[in-house]
């Protein structure tokens, strides 16, 4: 009974507490749920942002050129052609070809079908071939992976354009950075608890001659082309600048695999023994991994500055995506074999490499012309990239004014785009044009047998020829 009486208290007291605790909550004395206060207002609708509104239909900033634009007479284009090829100070092979760029009509031709030395306009064909067989946003990937839980295998994935620090997301070239690589790497083994490994490389993308074997040997020794690796530091340059000649490691990919190993140990890990050779099996743990820019920035590059090395890795690359060995053979017959998918007519050509650095390549005029067409045209959205990347007259790259190119008045400077090449008695131009009454065409020059010492004037004289292209249809074209 008298637990009873003493339970009952205690609930009577538990509720005292209770209820006094809802009237002070109710008063907003202490927190809870209850209050005496007025409710709070309905919120107001939320408000509509006038961006909200579906906008103006987009507008080109810049138009495009007039389809109804004129286009050049034949006879007027087929007499400055005639000029130029008969231009003694050009010596006795001479090829041109002019052509309207929407309707593919030939304007004015001079010995199209010969064949003869291309230079470096070849570089066209490969970088074509380069976005005819990859989407132009690949990139190239170099990744260290883990073997026998000790060794660090670098393995490279074609790009020769790797920083030795760390990447800049700016660059084409140095756009992938060893340090960055080796911080993804070191982050990774720390935790595993492995602070020494062994630093490998696998080199094995593409086999055969680093170097083809019709390159010149003073041509190497002056670096203009490094041996082709399928990785490699400023394009195999030992020099920390980029310039299209000078010093070049004689195995890039081995002299990238030190300096991954040296940022290795920046990062705290011991690395034993030096770089050794090692092919990664296919399922290797993967511990980082560094991207290039995309394809069809790495192809841009190679034509802006007429780089010997990256064109030759591009070539190889488009080997290996065709199926072929990743050597100069395989490169060479898969650049003529895209060509000719594309509609080119590639009968008599013949590639001794993809960069034109060496001997015994032949194109003809006619077949730059081709190809010219085929990258402008709607139809192959895939290759706009590679023809609005060339070198503008007088503005960039090898057609810079600094290079001595479209200078002064040059009518076609800005107007015209288009690929060097330049050889001992070779000089060659391949690329487009906009006329004065906006009318877009597509030419070739090829000379290949020019005197020794009118090679450099011989420049000058296409640079006249591509201007009076450009001011056609502004007076009437006058013979240079």
């Amino acid at each position: 009974m008298e637990w009873g009486l003493r339970s009952g208290a205690a609930v009577a007291a538990v509720v005292a507490v209770f209820g006094g605790y809802l009237v002070a909550d109710a008063f907003d004395m202490i927190p809870g749920m209850l209050t005496t206060a007025e409710p709070w207002p309905e919120p107001a609708p939320f408000p509509t942002a006038p961006g909200a509104v579906e906008g103006p239909a987009p507008a080109a900033l810049l138009s495009g050129l007039p389809a109804d634009a004129p286009v050049p007479d034949s006879v007027e284009m087929q007499r400055l052609v005639s000029g130029l090829a008969d231009d003694k100070r050009l010596g006795s092979r001479v090829g041109v070809m002019v052509a309207d760029a929407a309707t593919g009509e030939v304007l004015g031709s001079a010995s199209p079908d010969k064949l003869m030395t291309p230079a470096s306009t070849q570089k066209l064909f490969t970088g074509v071939a380069s976005l005819a067989s990859t989407p132009a946003d690949t990139t190239l990937d170099t990744r260290a992976v883990l073997v026998d839980d000790d060794t660090v295998v670098l393995v490279g994935g074609g790009d020769m354009m790797l920083a030795a620090g760390h990447g800049d997301p700016d660059a084409v070239n140095g756009r992938a950075g060893l340090a960055d690589l080796a911080q993804q790497v070191a982050a990774k083994l720390k935790v595993a608890g492995t602070t020494e490994v062994r630093v490998a490389l696998d080199d094995t993308l593409f086999t055969g001659d680093q170097i083809a074997p019709t390159v010149a040997s003073p041509d190497i020794a002056a670096g203009y082309i490094a041996p082709v690796s399928s990785l490699g530091i400023n394009v195999g340059l030992l020099s920390d600048e980029y310039g299209d000649n000078g010093p070049r490691a004689s195995d890039p990919g081995r002299y990238a695999a030190e300096a991954f190993a040296a940022a290795l140990e920046n990062e705290g890990l011991t690395t034993a023994d030096a770089v050794v050779d090692e092919t990664a099996p296919d399922d290797a743990r993967v511990l980082g991994e560094v991207s290039s820019a995309p394809l069809a920035e790495v192809v841009g590059f190679a034509m802006q500055y007429s780089d010997n090395t990256i064109t030759e890795v591009l070539g190889r690359l488009v080997a290996v995506e065709a199926g072929l060995p990743g050597s100069n053979d395989g490169a060479t017959q898969a650049v003529i074999a895209s060509a000719k998918r594309l509609g080119v007519d590639m009968t008599g050509a013949r590639l001794r490499d993809c960069s034109g650095l060496g001997d015994g390549s032949y194109l003809s005029a006619q077949q730059l012309t081709d190809l010219l067409e085929v990258m402008v045209d709607p139809a192959h959205p895939e290759l706009r990239s590679e023809a609005v990347g060339m070198p503008v007259a007088g503005l960039s790259g090898t057609l810079d004014s600094a290079h001595g190119r479209f200078t002064g008045d040059n009518e076609a400077r800005g107007l015209a785009r288009a690929k060097t090449g330049s050889l001992p008695k070779v000089r060659a131009l391949a690329g487009t044009v906009v006329t004065a009454d906006d009318r877009l065409l597509v030419f070739s020059i090829l000379a290949d047998a020019i005197p020794a010492d009118r090679t450099v004037g011989a420049t000058w004289i296409y640079d006249d020829f591509v201007g009076r292209l450009a001011a056609y249809g502004s007076a009437p074209a006058q013979d240079g």
